[in-house]
């Protein structure tokens, strides 16, 4: 969760399909490898323990402040002048946010959720756009979080959540999609070649994919009607960075594809 702190390449060997293969194989052959993390995927999520571990051990609250400071998304930062990177840390803020964390709950949930729909985006599109999925989700986080937490206080963001977020919009586009099958042109033996990527419409008709969003922008938008009973402290999730984040990683499956339609 983010809080709030006081492709692979379509072979050319298979009939032609519409859509990016993920790991191509025999089709029957069900083995796997014993570890399926993808290096990227390991890397990021190592990267997010090993921020936090500094944050925890290596900085005292001074240092533990500044970082928040330096590096959390605040909104109201073009109020507050004098705060550790003045304006100039919205250029970088809308990304580094997301490598920092409140606490190892917070670090060791979203790490966990990270393993779960950062995996199967890396695999059908590679580490690199897995990354740029990561990150641009985290920016439409940070930009929903900034249009809707107006004010001057300072309330820095932070949490890797709105990039999540985005990892599961991305992945609600294929990960229920029935698994497809072509043929190899050379010796005619049946190849998984993936799963076909969703149109909006088709995805919303899917009735999984239909009922995990409508879990996700449920339970975000029950998080301020609880905070009208909770108070100040019902607020600490970012539910609009979620939403935000969310929203981004539907879009960009398209653009990913958009040549192999």
């Amino acid at each position: 969760m983010a809080m709030v702190l006081p492709g692979g390449r379509q072979n050319k060997e298979f009939d032609q399909v519409n859509y990016q293969a993920d790991n191509p194989r025999p089709a029957g052959d069900e083995r796997q490898p014993v570890f399926l993390l993808p290096n990227s995927v390991a890397i990021l999520a190592m990267s997010l323990l090993v921020v936090h571990a500094a944050y925890e051990w290596a900085l005292g609250p001074l240092g533990q402040r500044l970082l928040v400071l330096w590096f959390g998304f605040i909104p109201s930062r073009l109020d507050h002048v004098g705060l550790p990177g003045g304006v100039w840390a919205m250029v970088w803020t809308p990304f580094t946010y997301a490598l920092v964390h409140a606490s190892w709950t917070h670090v060791l949930l979203n790490v966990a959720w990270l393993l779960a729909f950062a995996t199967p985006v890396a695999r059908r599109y590679g580490g690199a756009k897995m990354l740029v999925v990561f990150f641009i989700g985290s920016a439409g986080g940070a930009l929903a979080f900034m249009l809707v937490q107006q004010g001057p206080d300072i309330y820095p963001l932070v949490g890797a959540s709105g990039g999540i977020s985005a990892l599961m919009g991305t992945a609600m586009r294929f990960v229920f999609e029935p698994v497809e099958v072509a043929r190899h042109e050379q010796t005619g033996m049946p190849v998984v070649v993936g799963r076909r990527l969703a149109s909006f419409s088709g995805m919303l008709k899917n009735s999984r994919a239909r009922a995990f969003i409508l879990f996700w922008v449920g339970i975000n938008l029950a998080i301020p009607v609880y905070a009208l009973f909770a108070g100040p402290q019902g607020m600490m999730v970012a539910w609009q960075a979620h939403l935000g984040g969310f929203a981004v990683g539907l879009v960009l499956p398209g653009l990913f594809e958009f040549k192999n339609r």
